[in-house]
Parts: C-alpha cells; sequence; structure tokens
C-alpha cells in the first residue's frame, strides 16, 4: 500500500512539472529527430532541385533544338547551293549535231590512166601495210565549197570509209596517220568516245563522240577493178577523216593511187 502511494505521488509530481524544467533533454529530442530532418530534407531538396531540373532539362532540349536547326537550315542552304553549282548539262544532254546531206559518188574504168597520172604526183602513191589503217586529215578551207576524192588500188581491194568532225580547225594542213588495228581503237576510245567491234567486212565501227559524224561506213572496195571517186559540199567547220583500211588483211600490203583535192 505504501509503495502504491508513493508511486501515485510521484506520478502527480511529474505531471506538474513542464517541459522547460528539462532543457537539456527538449534541445536533444529536437536535435535528434532524424526522421523529421531527413523528411524535410528531402522534400526541401525535392521541391527546389526537382524544378531546377526539370528547368534544366527543358533549357538542354530547347538548346539542342536550337543547334539542330540551324544545322537542317544550313544543310537546305547547302543543297541549294550545290544544285545551283552542278553542271549545267551531260554530254548526252547536249543538242546533236546537225545531219549530213550524203556524199556524191561514182565509178570509172579508167584504173591505168588513174594510176599513172598520181605515180607523177608526190605523195598520191603509197603503201598500207598489212594490219594497218591510214587516215588522211583533210580540214575545211574557206576557199573552196566542197572535197574530192578518187582511189584505186593495185592487185586486190581495201577497205574505205569518211567521217566528218565538227571540232573546230585549228590548222589548214592536210594530215597523214598511220596506224595499226589496235592503235586505231585507242585512238578511237580517246578522242571518238566509246566503239564496238566492228569489221571491215560488215561496215564501220559505231561511233559515240557527238563530234563526229559518219559519212560513208568503211566498207571493203574493190578498187583493184575500178576506180571509186566522189564529192561532198561542205557541212559547215570541221574536217574530215579519209580512212584506208587495210587492217583485214593478215599478209599482203596494198599499193594505194588516191588523190584528195578541193572545188569551188
Amino acid at each position: 500500500m505504501e509503495s502504491l502511494e508513493d508511486t501515485s505521488k510521484l506520478q502527480s509530481r511529474l505531471s506538474s512539472l513542464s517541459f522547460s524544467s528539462f532543457p537539456g533533454i527538449t534541445s536533444k529530442h529536437c536535435d535528434s529527430a532524424p526522421s523529421d530532418r531527413l523528411q524535410n530534407t528531402d522534400l526541401s531538396t525535392n521541391s527546389s532541385q526537382s524544378p531546377q531540373l526539370s528547368n534544366m532539362d527543358a533549357s538542354e532540349q530547347r538548346q539542342e533544338a536550337n543547334d539542330e536547326a540551324p544545322a537542317e537550315h544550313a544543310s537546305g542552304d547547302q543543297g541549294e547551293k550545290n544544285n545551283a553549282e552542278s553542271p549545267p548539262l551531260s554530254a548526252e544532254m547536249k543538242a546533236e549535231t546537225p545531219p549530213l546531206e550524203p556524199p556524191s559518188t561514182w565509178t570509172h574504168a579508167a584504173l591505168k590512166e588513174l594510176k599513172a597520172k598520181l605515180r607523177a604526183e608526190k605523195d598520191s602513191m603509197v603503201t598500207v601495210y598489212r594490219g594497218d589503217i591510214m587516215t588522211v586529215h583533210v580540214p575545211i578551207v574557206p576557199e573552196a565549197k566542197k572535197v574530192c576524192w578518187e582511189f584505186a588500188t593495185d592487185g586486190y581491194d581495201i577497205g574505205f570509209g569518211i567521217y566528218f568532225d565538227w571540232t573546230p580547225v585549228t590548222s589548214r594542213a592536210i594530215t597523214v596517220h598511220i596506224s595499226e588495228s589496235s592503235d586505231d581503237e585507242d585512238e578511237e576510245e580517246e578522242l571518238e568516245g566509246p566503239v564496238t567491234n566492228g569489221d571491215v567486212e560488215k561496215g564501220s565501227k559505231a561511233q559515240n563522240n557527238s563530234n563526229l559524224v559518219e559519212l560513208i561506213p568503211v566498207y571493203r572496195q574493190d578498187s583493184h577493178l575500178t576506180v571509186f571517186g566522189g564529192s561532198h559540199d561542205f557541212p559547215g567547220e570541221g574536217t574530215y577523216l579519209f580512212k584506208f583500211d587495210n587492217s583485214y588483211s593478215l599478209w599482203r600490203n596494198k599499193t594505194l593511187y588516191y588523190r584528195v583535192y578541193y572545188s569551188a
């Protein structure tokens, strides 16, 4: 009984005391509330940093968008610039050269008379060796209106054809070029564009150069039996290419009598 009374008195006395009677305990209790402090710290951190991070993310996204937009715009400007600086038209798009009027051609049997006459003229009697092609370059001259030709051979035939090159003339001199068939094909690839192999028996090779036009395809002619001749009116500025083709012959050289001259 006494212990119960003593306990009751102690509780009554403790109840009458305030928190101010224990300053150390009160301050320590407030300072040692980690859950409240951490919670407040987390809330303050979340409330202060989250908007900041959101603003930073939005700012970075806007910055990236701004950085990419000029690049796309510059790319568009560069594309327009490249289009403006691109070549106007390719070679295939160029206008084709005007068509040529066909030449006038003829034959006659005065072989002996022509050969006797040309033997006396310089460089009018030549040998076209086996496997070779002789090309005579005859440029247009302002003093004349047409070009004429005649030729014959001894004993065997020879391939003959004419081309016209529209390339502007830089020299008025008539020149002769002798080449083997392989050399002639290389020259055609370099100067006249791609070619397809042909046969003198079936006509000349196909020419893709826009400046070069076939006037007479290269065929084997029986020039040992008759004289072949012809003429052609000048179509404009350019050069005639007369081809005497012995590339098909493996064993025989050909003696050629020829003359090419201008006429008013």
